[in-house]
């Protein structure tokens, strides 16, 4: 059997140091931390940009590429024009808010489908010189719809599979963007091409029958000689790891730090500084909790981790002013000599740190206007090795279609929100413990390795 060659915007490591001295260490998070186990489990190579600039110095880049070799990873180098127009422009300037309904921010002029059409070509040509016969090739995102095409003109008997690990948009959505069917047509390359939930799929299926004319027939279609399969694929979470976390010395004694304030229940949200996170609206109806219920006056506090995100674009610049306004008004208005409302932390915080905020919550909050899965809520029903704690949850998160015990909202409905905040917080212990029980069950039994090996077993290239 061949080998497995993992592909993604960014390899799985972070690229730390200065000038001639660098370092390589792990990331964590998302696709790097679901993918690991893959990577280290069997023969595998893994494709993506490193983080540093193509026209780094000479010696950074051997130091670069020894460490790399030593993790069996290999890069496709980008410059900062690259990256500025295929990744901050094209990847997160246009196609993330149209697949995840904002559009609304969509660019009045859009240039640069040359240099991501470059960039994915330069990701197609890194592969295709690393492949060897009966390997099998796993694209992932956004950012490379059209390598899996652009591969298969390259290696025509390969087999390839593509992962979107974001929502595909309601195609009265997608159909605005300039280039559809460029982008379907650079998916329809794969043999195999996945999604999060079924919602997802059908708004692809929708958009080939009205591009294309294709239909699906028993999650297959026809095009271009081949059958591609269609495949939903809810991805997991390393649910032992954060189990075992929990128990950890630090993570207990940062927990016990947390709850230092006895009487105060913990509403805890944790998410990147995207607009498409819902931090406004959440914190809206965080002060309408304390409006129409004033008992919880010094008896509540939100604690808002809030990871900045792509901080040159203007949109999460404008996001990351509202959010600060908001929690300015908010502690301004409520707050006492001895109690904040809301304690917000604008930065990345170390795993010690989640897995503790993870633990002390009486009420995690999980309200995205639109999300591919989000895993923080499958993290923190991992966590609670306690049997204990309330998940409220956006239902337009793709976690929604499987945390079914969780406390479902509409964020866009800040008064409801606002009541389900209360609900959460008031739910006896017997209701907490069950719905808790439910949802560990399903997480703890579709973890992130299930997801894989279920997505290979299916493509052919089982690990």
């Amino acid at each position: 059997m061949g080998r497995l060659i993992i592909v993604s915007n960014r390899l799985p490591i972070t690229v730390t140091g200065s000038g001639d001295e660098i370092e390589v260490v792990p990331s964590a998070g998302g696709l790097a931390t679901g993918l690991a186990s893959v990577h280290e489990g069997c023969e595998s190579l893994w494709v993506g940009w490193s983080g540093l600039d193509a026209n780094a110095s000479p010696e950074a880049r051997d130091s670069l590429q020894t460490q790399l070799k030593e993790r069996r990873l290999v890069e496709v180098p980008l410059s900062a024009d690259e990256v500025s127009v295929y990744y901050e422009h094209i990847a997160n300037g246009v196609l993330w808010p149209i697949f995840h309904d904002q559009l609304e921010r969509l660019p009045n002029v859009i240039e640069g489908w040359d240099t991501y059409e470059a960039v994915n070509e330069r990701y197609a040509d890194m592969i295709a010189a690393c492949a060897r016969p009966g390997d099998t090739v796993w694209v992932h995102d956004f950012q490379l719809m059209r390598v899996p095409t652009l591969l298969r003109e390259r290696l025509p008997g390969v087999r390839i599979g593509f992962f979107l690990h974001i929502p595909f948009p309601n195609p009265e959505i997608f159909f605005a963007l300039p280039r559809r069917q460029w982008l379907v047509e650079g998916m329809l390359g794969a043999d195999l091409i996945g999604f999060h939930t079924r919602r997802y799929r059908g708004h692809f299926t929708a958009a080939l029958r009205r591009l294309l004319g294709i239909e699906m027939h028993r999650d297959t279609i026809a095009y271009d000689g081949r059958n591609i399969g269609l495949g939903i694929f809810p991805m997991g979470v390393d649910g032992n790891s954060f189990a075992e976390r929990a128990s950890e010395r630090k993570v207990v004694a940062e927990m016990a730090r947390l709850r230092a304030d006895r009487g105060i229940c913990l509403l805890v949200g944790i998410d990147r500084l995207d607009y498409s996170k819902g931090l406004p609206r959440r914190l809206l109806a965080f002060e309408r909790l304390l409006t129409t219920h004033p008992e919880w006056l010094e008896r509540i506090r939100l604690v808002q981790v809030a990871v900045p995100s792509r901080e040159t674009l203007p949109a999460y610049k404008s996001v990351r002013r509202n959010v600060e306004e908001l929690v300015g008004r908010i502690n301004g208005r409520f707050g006492t000599h001895r109690w904040t409302p809301i304690r917000y932390i604008n930065r990345t915080v170390s795993s010690t740190i989640l897995s503790a905020l993870y633990g002390a919550a009486d009420v995690l909050l999980v309200t995205p206007l639109r999300d591919g899965m989000n895993l923080v809520a499958k993290e923190f029903v991992a966590a609670r090795t306690d049997g204990d704690g309330v998940l409220v949850l956006s239902e337009f998160a793709g976690a929604a279609d499987e945390l079914t015990r969780a406390v479902m909202v509409n964020p866009y409905d800040v008064d409801g929100m606002a009541e389900s905040f209360d609900y959460a917080l008031r739910m006896p212990v017997d209701e907490r413990r069950e719905r808790m029980q439910s949802l560990r069950a399903h997480v703890m039994s579709h973890d992130v390795s299930g997801w894989a090996r279920g997505f290979l077993d299916q493509l052919g290239g089982g690990v």
